[in-house]
């Protein structure tokens, strides 16, 4: 097994600290999503990044008892109530905003607003539920009454948490038939995932598969198998049902076998040869926190493949510090080369907030810390 403490891991952690020091003062109580030129944007409330930045803010309190980063922090979370009271706005993606909001305060500071907040927000979520498909449903836009999106998996922990917070499981349940779901539905015999299912929503039959954010149907878009590892593992976390942890180790497995040369991977690991340069950072960064999670799943239950899943992991983090941070110390992100959607021609190589996130959550695990918001 690697050594964890090697010289690039504490120069690693140094460096995140003193650059979130940095960009609390120029960020403050914004909700960054991509850097361009240097500099984080600012974006509309309602996007689905915005937890993210609240959320490296209180990865930065925990390691560090920084009174500005929690007062940015709930100065965030407070600007969400207006979302989160508008209630129209709001799609699948709670979790991404509230458990890195609310739920990472509430576990840190048992603020009782933020319970609060992360259980609307969970109750939204699960107003989303389809019976029929046993799904919940992605999006807002008229036509999308029937798709499912395989990133849905990173917002079952709120589902999970308000339901071991409240002591009913209803939550919980939604949260496992939508898991349940995905296996037969998402995730392929090899173990890569599709990005997009399309469900009638009168029936719950399947219809079809989209390539969405992946280069077409039946390509292997990387982030998305990024999540499909971190969500499940999350699954088995909060249930101890095997057959998510054995889900979370497919897709794994898929995603060691095509980044064993190199460790960050390309947008769509099946994308045309002439864009397979494009990389994403982000996928490798969430991957490595999916991996470490998996690794101490694992070692919980004293299963030698724990060394397998968290050696790759360490190895990810590695290339990630050593060959995608950024030359330009005026940078404000921590890691460069993220890749939102090809296809929508978003953010194509750039630092992109949540990629800053997992890779700090990460690099956390391997300094110990086994809690997780989700």
């Amino acid at each position: 097994m690697i050594n964890q403490k090697t010289e690039w891991l504490d120069q690693a952690w140094n460096y995140t600290n003193r650059k979130l020091d940095k960009m609390k003062q120029l960020i403050g109580a914004c909700f960054p999503n991509a850097s361009f030129n240097g500099q984080y944007d600012a974006r509309e409330l309602e996007c689905w990044t915005n937890g993210f930045w609240p959320g490296l803010l209180w990865l930065h309190f925990h390691e560090t008892g920084d009174a500005e980063a929690r007062m940015h922090a709930e100065e965030c979370e407070e600007q969400l109530d207006e979302l989160l009271h508008e209630f129209e706005k709001l799609h699948h993606d709670n979790g991404f905003i509230w458990s890195l909001s609310s739920v990472a305060n509430y576990k840190l500071t048992d603020n009782p607003l933020s319970r609060r907040r992360a259980l609307i927000a969970a109750s939204h979520l699960a107003g989303r539920f389809n019976l029929k498909g046993q799904f919940i449903r992605a999006w807002l836009f008229e036509g999308s009454e029937g798709l499912a999106i395989i990133d849905c998996m990173m917002n079952l922990g709120l589902l999970y948490w308000a339901s071991e917070t409240i002591g009913d499981p209803r939550f919980k349940h939604m949260a496992m038939a939508h898991s349940d779901m995905a296996i037969k539905q998402f995730v392929r015999s090899d173990g890569s995932v599709y990005h997009i299912v399309r469900f009638d929503p009168e029936t719950g039959e399947r219809v079809e598969a989209l390539g969405g954010q992946g280069y077409a149907p039946e390509s292997a878009w990387s982030r998305g198998t990024s999540w499909a590892i971190y969500g499940f593992a999350i699954g088995y976390r909060y249930t101890e049902q095997q057959r998510y942890l054995d889900t979370a180790l497919a897709v794994a497995d898929y995603w060691i076998s095509q980044t064993e040369i190199e460790r960050v991977p390309a947008w769509d690991f099946r994308a045309p040869a002439e864009q397979l340069h494009i990389k994403d950072s982000t996928a490798a960064a969430c991957a490595a926190s999916g991996l470490l999670e998996l690794a101490y799943l694992l070692e919980q239950q004293h299963d030698p493949r724990a060394t397998h899943y968290r050696e790759h992991a360490i190895m990810t983090l590695q290339v990630l510090f050593q060959q995608y941070t950024p030359e330009d110390e005026q940078e404000e992100a921590l890691l460069i080369r993220g890749t939102a959607s090809v296809p929508a021609g978003a953010e194509i190589e750039v630092p992109i907030i949540y990629g800053d996130y997992f890779f700090v959550e990460a690099l956390g695990k391997l300094k110990g810390k086994t809690d997780i918001f989700w």
